[in-house]
């Protein structure tokens, strides 16, 4: 069975990204009001939710591979 997607995010950058984007989320949601707010909390999570799955879009843009022997 095939993926449709390639993981290119290591695995300690996949804990920073879980991490760093439910806090960036958990700030904005608590330092915004209203619909800037629930705005950057959304960017947010989609960090936190490229660190769950293991793959960045932007990343694979650019080319980042991980190895095959990790």
């Amino acid at each position: 069975m095939s993926a449709f997607y390639v993981k290119n995010v290591p695995g300690w950058e996949r804990a920073l990204r879980i991490v760093a984007g439910s806090g960036a989320a958990a700030y904005a949601l608590y330092s915004f009001a209203g619909p800037m707010g629930w705005l950057l909390a959304a960017s947010a999570a989609g960090i936190a939710i490229s660190g769950l799955v293991g793959f960045c879009p932007m990343c694979a843009m650019v080319g980042r591979r991980l190895d095959k022997k990790a």
